[in-house]
């Protein structure tokens, strides 16, 4: 996993954060709005899917108002456009796998925008499962503060796969069942958490191992990020330590 926890370092250390674009609010009012419709109830007893999505939310630091407005919308109680979660698969420039997971409204909007962004910058869309196999899903939380050996030992009995610190950002892997321990702990612990939810990570990992190909690859999914529908970018690139280093 320490491919994916690199990659996740660098992009938090270089600042490149859904918050730092002005999207974090509404990416989680809009998985907020489809926990509540798909989990058939706006009570966080009764849904649990909705209850890690509004815990996510408040460690974003987005306001109550705004969450008790998107549960309202997925359970019907305020009309609007339905929010979907769709997946495209793509594949970018020297060989890499890119899964992208969108929130939209209008699918016949975001999938053009999302190939006009990849095809001008040399990848490309693959078929429906043609990438996705190439990954598997685990909980990843991610966030700011000091790792020490109780805490460690804490994590791993949370079901910890993989622990990874690098300078004071600190990526946990745990299987899908754990991340809320994992996050709860490093909460408790006086992290600041980043990200905490399931990811896409990659069984296998593909060495990025020059700046160019790796500040190239960061662009791309930069830009693709940028887009209004899109929530979350996963790859199976590994840039290598001296690159990251340069970088």
């Amino acid at each position: 996993m320490s491919g994916h926890s690199k990659w996740s370092s660098i992009k938090h250390k270089k600042g490149a954060t859904d918050a730092a674009r002005g999207k974090v609010f509404t990416k989680h009012a809009k998985l907020i709005e489809i926990a509540a419709r798909e989990g058939g109830s706006g009570d966080l007893m009764m849904n649990a899917s909705l209850k890690a999505a509004v815990d996510n939310a408040k460690a974003a630091n987005v306001p109550n108002a705004n969450i008790d407005r998107s549960i309202k919308k997925g359970t019907g109680e305020l009309k609007g456009d339905i929010t979907v979660g769709v997946t495209y698969e793509a594949y970018a420039p020297g060989g890499t796998a890119l899964i992208i997971e969108c929130l939209t409204d209008n699918k016949n909007r975001t999938l053009p925008n999302v190939r006009t962004i990849i095809e001008k910058r040399g990848g490309k869309m693959a078929e429906s499962g043609s990438v996705k196999f190439m990954f598997t899903q685990k909980g990843i939380v991610t966030g700011k503060g000091e790792l020490n050996d109780d805490l460690e030992l804490s994590l791993m009995d949370a079901n910890a796969e993989d622990i990874v610190s690098d300078d004071g950002v600190v990526t946990i892997t745990t299987d899908v069942g754990s991340w809320t321990k994992a996050r709860d702990i490093m909460k408790e612990a006086g992290f600041e958490i980043q990200e905490a939810d399931m990811k896409y990570v990659p069984l296998q990992s593909v060495n990025i191992d020059n700046v160019e190909a790796a500040q190239k690859l960061m662009d791309l999914i930069d830009a693709i990020e940028e887009d209004e529908d899109v929530s979350d970018v996963h790859t199976n690139a590994d840039i290598t330590d001296e690159v990251a280093g340069q970088m």
